[in-house]
């Protein structure tokens, strides 16, 4: 047991029991109590009195390219974990693939661990990747501590990471339900993407029909159906076609053990909106119309989505062409995620508590880590940020983290300004000043 070492106070604390005024009481770098806003402090506690900022357990983004090694200019733990930071995120899992070599073997888990270790500002875990050829590698990277499996369905975009056909998504599925692990996908139908009409050029409207919504519903019925047949746990990537809900929705009533998430992006940008040639908006599946928008809002409040993560796609500036056919496809969010999604559901009359559950919770019950993050409760880690939910701010890349600070949500005007973040009751970033870094690297619990 530790003596209360710090105890933050706030009129507006976001608690699994509703949002309230109290005080949290740290010690350890673990949350030990949330009491009464004026309950006297214990011992020599240092008191951090935030006023009518919200406090926030930390964001838990599952969803994150980091890149590094191999692609380190194109993002890098150094710059990923401060961006991070910076927009309250406390707990980041990197992708396995755009590094080189790919989590796709213990060995080159430990790569990416070694490199990460003294550059990470919050806390990182990693997921492995399911490939053609690596079946045998599954098992020893999830006793290795990965929190799952990613795998594409269709071309994934680099050569080292192809994807599954329907042969080997049932081998690979079958291995990873043997052992209970998860397996998130990339679910977009290559057969639909082949057929669709692929004309290249500047036009937005063209590169949203040559990714048509069939893809991703195709994609998402032959993998409920594996999943159904194994009873294995699944979870749907990026999300953004509407048309799926409904199937979605039915598996999910049927007892199929699936998770799915949308992303920012989705959420709060429109093809009626995006510019010819502005391939800062390119990412994969696309970014769909203002009504198809609204479908993903919908299935967020009646939970047949789960979850919102940022899929932090970067890449030099140089491979964002102005031709859609060929510009790299990723959407650079992950320091503006709490913003530009609060943003929108505050306009849709959601409250702080559900952007929470949607980018903290059940975050961290997706990979495991609901008894240690994704709560302000005791026994928890002592991850916050502290927001100003009212205030607003214009976005401008050059105030960034991200190493390249190419983005889609350049001169937007956002509310929700993240003033600090804390890891384990240490402040990490105020006021843009950074401490050196103090993350963990995370496994998998047993």
């Amino acid at each position: 047991m530790y003596d209360t070492e710090l105890v933050l106070r706030s009129t507006r604390v976001v608690t699994p029991g509703g949002t309230r005024p109290a005080s949290v009481a740290v010690a350890g770098g673990t949350i030990t109590a949330v009491l009464p806003y004026d309950a006297p402090v214990p011992g020599d506690a240092r008191v951090e009195d935030l006023g009518d900022d919200v406090l926030l357990p930390g964001l838990v983004d599952t969803h994150v390219h980091v890149n590094d090694p191999g692609r380190t200019e194109w993002e890098g733990f150094w710059t990923a974990t401060r961006a991070a930071a910076a927009g309250g995120v406390t707990t980041l899992i990197d992708m396995p693939l755009n590094s080189l070599p790919p989590t796709t073997t213990v060995g080159h888990l430990r790569t990416k661990r070694r490199v990460a270790a003294d550059k990470a500002h919050v806390d990182v875990g990693f997921w492995g990747g399911a490939l053609p050829d690596n079946v045998e590698d599954l098992r020893p990277l999830h006793e290795a501590g990965v929190f799952g499996f990613k795998a594409f369905l269709s071309p994934s975009g680099v050569d080292e990471f192809p994807h599954l056909d329907q042969g080997q998504l049932a081998r690979s599925l079958a291995e990873i339900a043997a052992f209970d692990g998860l397996l998130a996908v990339h679910a977009e139908d290559p057969h639909r993407l082949a057929a669709a009409p692929q004309h290249g050029g500047p036009r937005y409207a063209d590169f949203l029909a040559s990714r048509p919504r069939d893809a991703e519903d195709a994609a998402i019925a032959h993998l409920v159906d594996r999943a159904r047949r194994l009873d294995a746990r699944v979870h749907v990537l990026h999300l953004s076609s509407g048309d799926a809900l409904p199937a979605i929705a039915a598996a999910k009533a049927d007892g199929v053990r699936l998770t799915v998430e949308t992303c920012p992006h989705y959420l709060t940008l429109t093809a009626e909106e995006v510019p010819d040639g502005a391939s800062e908006f390119k990412c994969c599946p696309p970014i769909r119309e203002a009504a198809n928008r609204d479908l993903l809002w919908e299935a967020l409040a009646d939970g047949t989505v789960d979850c919102v993560v940022t899929d932090h796609s970067p890449s030099t500036a140089d491979l964002k062409t102005g031709d859609f056919a060929t510009a790299w496809g990723g959407i650079s969010g992950l320091q503006l995620s709490l913003p530009a999604v609060w943003t929108e559901a505050r306009g849709r009359g959601h409250g702080l508590e559900d952007v929470v559950r949607w980018m903290s919770t059940r975050t961290a019950a997706l990979v495991g880590l609901d008894g240690r993050k994704g709560a302000i409760a005791p026994g928890h880690d002592a991850d916050f940020a502290v927001l100003a939910p009212d205030e607003t701010f214009t976005v401008d890349p050059a105030a960034l983290q991200h190493r390249n600070r190419v983005t889609a949500y350049a001169g937007r005007t956002l509310y929700g300004v993240v003033r600090s973040t804390w890891l384990r009751g240490r402040r990490v970033v105020a006021g843009g000043e950074f401490t050196e870094p103090k993350g963990r690297l995370l496994t998998r619990s047993p």
